[in-house]
């Protein structure tokens, strides 16, 4: 199935792009949560429309990228977002958002592969992203990601709540292996039980045979039963001292 994509889809597209999926993908993920729509020509001669309409407005020389570059040097992005206490994003911001705001914000068209993002923003702070905008030119767009309904905090206040971020999740990995840690010494111990228990068991078969001999060593180490026994037949024999 031809589909048009309603937003960035890791490994399959960008948004505004038309993909072919396998129908059930369509179907069961894609259509559902209004990442795609279905690509009927009336909507592809669309898309395609507008795509014409903002080619115009994309450097196609050398001369017209600088200009489009000194545009873009006195531009400042900025994206108002949900965000936790330690400013991470509750989403992220793509190279989708940046080339979508700058045509929102100056009517200029970035191709959204030559927005140098590695990776979608994902807390809140201050950039510069390099763009591409022709062959040698190439220009950073100031972007501010802020709080939503908030002001961005100083740059030291950021590396704090970042710092305090990454040692909250320190402490959970710290906290995940002490739990696997635990768990080996549980094994351990339950095979030292195991082990005396079984120490235990064979001491306790040994022990009849060792009670039988115990008698009669007792009865050889009694001097006193033994006189008893001297004297008993020194009486029967009165001729004979003792």
């Amino acid at each position: 199935m031809d589909v048009i994509l309603l937003n960035d889809v890791e490994k399959l597209g960008l948004r505004g792009e038309v993909v072919h999926v396998a129908d059930g993908y369509a179907r069961n993920f894609l259509l559902p949560r209004k990442l795609a729509e279905r690509a009927t020509p009336a909507k592809v001669a669309e898309l395609e429309k507008r795509d014409a309409q903002r080619a115009r407005h994309e450097a196609a020389s050398a001369d017209q990228a600088e200009a489009i570059a000194d545009t873009l040097r006195k531009t400042v992005l900025t994206f108002d977002v949900q965000a936790g206490p330690t400013g991470t994003l509750f989403g992220s911001v793509t190279s989708t958002n940046v080339a979508d705001e700058i045509w929102r914000t100056r009517k200029i068209r970035v191709d959204r592969r030559k927005i140098g993002l590695d990776d979608s923003i994902k807390r809140i702070g201050r950039y510069a992203i390099p763009i591409t905008l022709f062959e040698g030119v190439e220009v950073e767009v100031k972007t501010l990601v802020v709080p939503e309904g908030g002001e961005l905090p100083p740059e030291e206040e950021l590396a704090a709540m970042e710092a305090a971020e990454a040692a909250e999740e320190a402490a959970r990995l710290e906290a995940e292996g002490g739990g696997a840690a635990d768990a080996s010494a549980d094994e351990e111990l339950i095979e030292v039980a195991d082990e005396l228990e079984e120490t235990s068991e064979a001491t306790s078969e040994a022990a009849p045979d060792e009670l039988d001999e115990t008698p009669e060593m007792h009865e050889a180490e009694r001097p006193d039963d033994e006189f008893d026994l001297i004297a008993d037949q020194a009486l029967e024999r009165p001729g004979e001292e003792l």
